[in-house]
């Protein structure tokens, strides 16, 4: 046992000074031509730096979309109105159509869909109001947010401080908010906020609670049809309905404010100057913004988006003046499409791999020819095939790994320059990195081992007379 202990002890140590010799051998061979070794690394380099930056571009789109799945909250339905109606000539057969009676998206809908449908987990409603906050002295536009107390845990807004809205509250249309983070920065700076009173609009309202800070770029937020709940004040639905807007009556204030706009009233400074939001929300006649409906399970979610869709237009006499839309599907699909884009890339750089092994295939058997003196000689000194072998395998794979080492370097530079020029999201994962010197070192071998054994099948006394 003893005896085969150091029998392989001794081939091993035979196998690493074999190893060795041919590797100090390719370095001394690869630095006699540092120009054409270079050169020929290139085709390496920049198939690695390629297959670097397009995995990092992956990895990022990844998390951009796991971060907006995060955003949007997983297993959600939305439903929108559809608040902009098209214009066209109206014909005589259209004229003589009587338009059904659509009471618009509203919060019975909301109710009517939490109550029905059995795989409905909770649904809250949306309702959204420009206003404007004051509080000592300081006042500042914010969004006044309507909406049900299992919101916050279905758009996975965490609250940092106080708590959300009791039951009592939203039944009764109480006076209470739940403010974001940045309120609370900007008008609560040496108090607690909660239990403090905030003049929000023509109202007074007690704070309960105060998010937990998430900012939201402006990007993201329009794509994905989110605000920034920094800002926000969020009160409950009925308290929005009773106490600020209720769009499904129509007041004689109203009336009035839409008659001087129709006659032209408003100075052009003051029309210029109206936020297009402000004039959005004057055209929107629906009660509700949103219908935010998450489903129990993931595999459920298609299922009961089609029944949303079919009991909503029951509803709407079978106007169709809604929206339902499932973002996890949408986002998967942007998933899908990038993927698909990043292995095209990907096939495209393993292009430059391939032209660069050719390329290392090329010189290493024009380097048999120029240095044939030279494995005559070695043979001649006792040199085996397998050594003769090992030296020129190892020096295709040194002038791989070399442009392995350099694409890796460049692929990191490139991913770090199209995430400041072009805005992408990028991550080098050490993985890729690994992932791709692996391949640079794989084909090094692979186009090595063809000139590498036409070199070790030399005859010896025939490359010793070659001139």
């Amino acid at each position: 046992m003893a005896l085969d202990l150091r029998s392989l002890a001794a081939r091993r140590a035979e196998i690493v000074a074999h190893l060795t010799f041919a590797f100090r051998t390719a370095v001394e061979a690869v630095g006699h031509n540092k120009a054409r070794a270079a050169l020929t690394s290139l085709g390496i380099l920049f198939g690695v730096a390629s297959v670097i930056a397009m995995l990092a571009i992956g990895k990022g789109a990844e998390q951009e979309i796991l971060a907006q799945m995060r955003l949007l909250g997983t297993n959600n339905i939305i439903v929108t109105p559809l608040v902009e109606q098209k214009e066209g000539v109206v014909t005589e057969e259209k004229a003589a159509t009587p338009k059904k009676f659509t009471p618009g998206l509203r919060y019975a809908d909301a109710q009517a869909i939490r109550a029905v449908i059995p795989d409905v987990d909770a649904s809250s409603a949306e309702i959204v109001l420009n206003t404007l906050i004051t509080r000592e002295g300081r006042h500042r536009s914010a969004k006044l947010v309507g909406v049900d107390t299992s919101y916050f845990r279905i758009m996975n807004l965490r609250i940092a401080e106080g708590g959300a809205f009791s039951p009592e509250q939203v039944v009764h249309g109480r006076l209470v908010a739940v403010i974001g983070h940045g309120v609370k920065s900007r008008f609560f700076t040496q108090v607690n906020p909660v239990g403090q009173t905030v003049k929000v609009g023509q109202n007074w309202l007690t704070v309960v609670g105060v998010l937990e800070d998430r900012t939201v770029s402006g990007q993201n937020a329009q794509r994905l049809g989110i605000r920034d709940a920094n800002m926000d004040v969020y009160v409950p639905a009925t308290t929005m309905l009773l106490r600020y807007r209720n769009r499904a009556l129509v007041t004689q204030a109203e009336i009035e404010a839409a008659s001087k706009r129709e006659q032209g009233n408003t100075g052009p400074t003051e029309a210029a100057a109206e936020d297009p939001s402000v004039r959005a929300e004057q055209r929107n006649m629906n009660q509700l913004d949103r219908i935010i409906v998450r489903v129990a399970e993931a595999r459920l979610v298609p299922s009961v988006a089609d029944v949303v869709q079919r009991m909503m237009a029951r509803r709407h006499n079978g106007v169709v003046d809604f929206e339902v839309t499932v973002p996890e599907l949408l986002l998967k699909q942007e998933q899908r499409t990038r993927t698909i884009f990043n292995v095209v890339l990907g096939a495209i750089a393993s292009i430059s791999l391939i032209v660069g092994g050719i390329g290392i295939m090329n010189i290493m058997l024009a380097s048999i020819l120029e240095r044939i003196k030279e494995i005559g000689v070695r043979r001649a000194m006792g040199a085996t095939r397998r050594d003769i072998l090992l030296q020129f395998l190892a020096e295709a794979v040194l002038i791989s790994m070399t442009g392995g080492v350099a694409g890796i370097l460049v692929g990191g530079g490139f991913s770090f320059a199209i995430e400041r020029l072009a805005g992408i999201h990028t991550i080098v994962s050490p993985l890729s990195v690994a992932v791709a010197f692996g391949v640079s070192c794989t084909v090094g071998l692979a186009f090595g081992i063809v000139p590498a054994h036409r070199a070790a099948q030399q005859d010896p006394i025939t490359c010793l007379r070659y001139e």
